[in-house]
């Protein structure tokens, strides 16, 4: 249950203490933490495995951040020794490099939806514009359905006319503004309407050490057969 907003100081959005268990975050099941590697299944035998793993660990920005060494995060803000700790450490470490509605390129998010339909409304127009990039919708994707939970205060643009615009659902360039400034005063992260689904909430959580009681639920599969909107049916768990 959420509270009732306070105001912000410096033009901020107000903060309202946010209680929610079971958000939704949606990720490509290749990408899954079930203690094995993806890069074991292209090796052809251990001396193979070793090089490919000297590779990575010199170009995967998670591994860089964890050793310190990527500029957008220092490794005291990452967590260690809980349940899926690589997928939430992943989230803030692989930026699209465009940045996200409330994030940069340099530093990433945890992007959650209060609601499973709005995690699948959010993903599929993401998936759904790059296919219009390359002018085919035709694909099949499979989706892990990342279940966490959070009790904070975050700023929230619920009910807020004056931050309609960082709300753009074709431009992040006055959301990221606004990103940028909250970071900078400590915020935790931002509560908000989704673009994508009217009556949906998102949650954006700029601390790795918020994102609670990470769990994995249920699994999806999207598919496009020729048009922009996909087919999406329950491969694993419940609706």
């Amino acid at each position: 249950m959420d509270g009732e907003p306070r105001p912000a100081e410096g033009g901020l959005p107000p903060v309202s203490l946010v209680r929610r268990h079971d958000t939704h975050r949606l990720i490509p099941s290749k990408y899954s933490d079930d203690g094995a590697s993806v890069l074991a299944r292209i090796a052809d035998d251990d001396s193979h495995l070793a090089q490919i793993f000297d590779l990575d660990h010199a170009t995967n920005d998670r591994l860089m951040a964890e050793n310190d060494r990527l500029p957008g995060i220092g490794v005291h803000e990452l967590v260690f020794g809980v349940p899926y700790y690589r997928i939430v450490n992943a989230a803030f470490t692989h930026a699209h490099p465009l940045g996200g509605r409330f994030n940069s390129p340099e530093r990433g998010a945890w992007y959650t939806a209060f609601e499973s339909k709005t995690a699948q409304a959010e993903v599929a127009f993401h998936k759904t514009v790059h296919l219009a990039e390359i002018g085919r919708f035709e694909d099949e994707v499979t989706f892990d359905d990342y279940l966490s939970d959070f009790s904070g205060g975050f700023h929230d643009l619920r009910r807020q006319s004056a931050f309609r615009d960082c709300l753009d659902p074709d431009s992040y360039v006055r959301s990221q503004a606004l990103a940028e400034r909250l970071q900078a005063a400590g915020s935790l992260g931002v509560v908000y309407p989704s673009a994508r689904r009217p009556e949906g909430t998102c949650l954006a959580c700029f601390r790795p050490a918020l994102v609670g009681n990470v769990r994995k639920g249920s699994t999806y599969r999207f598919r496009w057969s020729g048009s922009p909107t996909p087919a999406i049916a329950l491969v694993r768990g419940r609706k």
